[in-house]
């Protein structure tokens, strides 16, 4: 089964500071047809003005995920983590048992654009944790490059979790497949440009979930960006 949503099916928010689009119900956003898909809860398309950002506030027992695009997101903590998440980097925070940050565009001249992703975990009251990574573009060129997963292969960041993401960068005659286990679930979400997967064409902000499939086909890219999550059902 494959299901196609369109970007502009999403939920937006904009709150001046703040824009935000919601694939998932979230906050202000609900929507019953898209509560999660597998154990994926939450992608948030976020655009953080120039010397603003989200002040301190808490999560629990939620595995999240920053994708940094343009601009830069300072990140602080109850843990003691002071950090800078720049384009190329993966940051990963097991909230667990709770923990406490903010997350901050500094710069005065230009927007942070970022993914927020939430992914429940398969373990709570965990100690909470951090993690950031740098994933080179040459390693994402023309491939599928895990980033994260539940036992951090191919120097991934680690989740608590029963899911892989993948991101990945495609042009002209680049191509790449990924296997799939037919009882999971799969969803790829398009970041940027263009691209054809399973035979859908996706634009940016497009998303294609897909169910009882055995692989994902990503061709004819024009400029993509790409992000695909393996997914427990």
């Amino acid at each position: 089964m494959l299901a196609l949503r369109k970007s502009q099916d999403r939920g937006y928010a904009d709150h001046g500071w703040l824009k935000s689009y919601h694939s998932f119900s979230f906050a202000g956003y609900y929507d019953p047809a898209h509560m999660g898909w597998g154990n994926l809860r939450v992608i948030n398309e976020d655009r953080i003005a120039a010397g603003t950002g989200f002040g301190k506030h808490s999560h629990r027992d939620m595995e999240i995920i920053s994708y940094v695009l343009s601009g830069e997101l300072a990140h602080q903590d109850s843990l003691g983590n002071v950090k800078g998440i720049p384009p190329g980097d993966v940051q990963r925070m097991s909230a667990g048992s709770g923990v406490t940050h903010s997350e901050f565009n500094h710069a005065q001249d230009q927007t942070t654009h970022f993914l927020q992703i939430w992914i429940e975990p398969d373990v709570t009251g965990i100690e909470p944790g951090y993690e950031q990574k740098t994933i080179p573009a040459a390693d994402k060129r023309g491939a599928l490059r895990l980033v994260a997963s539940a036992d951090g292969a191919r120097d991934s960041v680690r989740i608590h979790a029963d899911a892989a993401l993948y991101a990945g960068l495609f042009d002209g005659d680049e191509r790449a497949e990924l296997a799939l286990a037919p009882a999971r679930k799969a969803y790829v979400h398009l970041v940027r440009g263009s691209l054809l997967v399973n035979g859908q064409r996706l634009d940016a902000g497009d998303a294609l979930m897909l169910d009882g499939e055995s692989q994902i086909t990503l061709s004819e890219g024009r400029d993509a960006e790409v992000l695909v999550f393996d997914l427990a059902a």
